[in-house]
C-alpha cells in the first residue's frame, strides 16, 4: 500500500486564484512564555478545497450537505496532460468513465507552481457529458474547475447534477490509474466551500 497526498499545503505566499491578496491566509501565532497559540484566517477556497453549490447556486445547498461517504472510495486519475487549454467532451469521450466514477484530471496544471490565468480548465460541454454519465465527482489540479466562462456554466452544470466538485489538486507525481481516494473537508456549516486534505491510497480498492 502506498500513499500519495495531493493537497496543495497552506501558508503565507501560497498560489492563491488570480494572485488576489484578499486570498491569501494569515497565519498569526501568539507566544506567551512557552505556550504558542496561532490563530488563521482563511477564504474557503483556499488551495486543495471542495465547493458546494451555494458558491454559484443562488441559496444553494451548503458545505454539510456534501455526503462524507461520497468523498471516501475509489477514483480515477487520468492524465490529460497533452490537453490545449480546455478539457472538452471530444477530450473525454474515449475514457473509460462510468456512472459513480469519481474522477481526476491532471492536466499542465500541475506542473506550474506559480498562477497561470491561462489554466486547463473543464469546457461546459465537458461538464454535460461528465453530468450525463452520472458521475460521483470530479477533481482537477487548477484552483478553479473553470475559467472566464460567463455565468459560470461548468459549476452549474455539475451542481445541478448533483456532481462533487475539487480544486487546487496537486498531480504532478500521479501516474493514471485507479486509485482509493479519501478526501476529508473541514467539518463547516453553512459555507459555499471547504479546505480539503486529499490522499490517494495506491493497492486497495473498495
Amino acid at each position: 500500500m502506498k500513499v500519495f497526498d495531493i493537497t496543495d499545503s497552506i501558508f503565507e505566499g501560497m498560489t492563491v486564484y488570480k494572485n488576489k491578496p484578499e486570498k491569501q491566509p494569515k497565519l498569526n501565532p501568539v507566544t506567551n512564555g512557552y505556550v504558542t497559540e496561532s490563530r488563521i484566517e482563511l477564504d474557503v477556497h483556499t488551495g486543495t478545497h471542495i465547493d458546494a453549490p451555494l458558491h454559484m447556486v443562488t441559496d444553494g445547498d451548503t458545505f454539510e450537505t456534501i455526503a462524507l461517504d461520497h468523498l471516501v472510495g475509489d477514483c480515477k486519475v487520468f492524465d490529460l496532460t497533452e490537453v490545449e487549454d480546455r478539457i472538452t467532451k471530444a477530450d473525454l469521450e474515449n475514457l473509460d468513465i462510468q456512472k459513480g466514477d469519481f474522477v481526476l484530471f491532471k492536466t499542465k496544471n500541475s506542473f506550474e507552481d506559480t498562477f497561470n490565468f491561462e489554466f486547463i480548465f473543464l469546457a461546459e460541454d465537458g461538464a454535460e457529458y461528465l453530468s450525463q454519465i452520472g458521475v460521483r465527482g470530479i477533481g482537477i489540479d487548477a484552483l478553479g474547475v473553470e475559467r472566464s466562462q460567463p455565468g459560470h456554466p461548468t459549476h452549474k452544470t455539475l451542481f445541478a447534477h448533483n456532481v462533487i466538485v475539487i480544486e487546487g489538486l496537486r498531480l504532478k507525481e500521479i501516474e493514471q490509474g485507479q486509485y482509493f481516494m479519501v478526501a476529508a473537508p473541514l467539518k463547516l456549516v453553512g459555507t459555499d466551500a471547504a479546505p480539503a486534505r486529499v490522499l490517494l491510497i495506491e493497492g486497495i480498492t473498495q
